[in-house]
């Protein structure tokens, strides 16, 4: 390959060269915002990124308190 392929690039790539990475850049973005979209839904099931009217916090303590109760029934 001689410089005059190159000439009318401005990256330095072929015209071969710039569409094989032109769809290799394509198929990573791709596959990186499937997996943020996934990630953002498993989060968004966990936690709601907005909170019900008593918050996040009430919820988690209901929870343990039932779990304490259920706890110290077993014991004594």
């Amino acid at each position: 390959m001689t410089t005059h392929d190159r000439e009318g690039s401005l990256s330095g790539l072929t015209e071969r060269e710039a569409k094989e990475f032109h769809s290799i850049f394509i198929a990573s973005f791709i596959g990186f915002t499937v997996i943020a979209i996934i990630a953002h839904f498993l989060v968004w099931q966990w936690r709601p990124w907005i909170p019900g009217p008593h918050g996040y916090v009430t919820g988690f303590l209901d929870n343990a308190h039932i779990g304490v109760k259920m706890l110290t029934s077993h014991i004594g």
